[in-house]
């Protein structure tokens, strides 16, 4: 036989203190964390001898990550192939053919990227093509 003791069904935790607080913590994190994506590329040129020009306004960038990831105008690209490309280029520039480009290419990224980035370039009928380079550091 099962005898029921009042002090045993007193002896329940209460949740909802701690529930409330679990929320207001959630609350606050969710108030208080800054979702922020920096459109930073950070590129390593490769080095040259040349003496640098000046850029124009009216100029297309198009910039390779060393894992190969495109940048056109830096506005990431959703994947790295061929057509892509050709589809962000023709977007920007219309049937405008003669605005200078500019390849801002990693020093370490794989050369099939370059390679592709300037032959869609080439495909596309753009003549005024430039590799984007550093000035090289020797004292000569």
């Amino acid at each position: 036989m099962k005898i029921s003791n009042p002090e045993n069904d007193q002896r329940k935790l209460n949740l909802t203190p701690l529930i409330d607080v679990v929320f207001l913590l959630l609350i606050f994190f969710m108030v208080s964390t800054t979702f922020e994506k920096q459109a930073k590329l950070k590129i390593e040129l490769p080095e040259a001898s040349q003496q640098p020009t000046t850029t124009t306004a009216e100029e297309l960038i198009i910039s390779i990550s060393e894992k190969g990831v495109f940048f056109v105008n830096n506005n990431e690209l959703v994947n790295a192939q061929t057509k892509t490309l050709r589809n962000a280029l023709q977007k920007i520039t219309g049937d405008e053919r003669d605005m200078p480009v500019i390849i801002r290419a990693d020093a370490n990224v794989a050369h099939k990227h370059v390679v592709m980035a300037m032959d869609v370039l080439g495909g596309m009928g753009f003549e005024k093509v430039a590799m984007a380079t550093t000035q090289t550091k020797d004292s000569q």
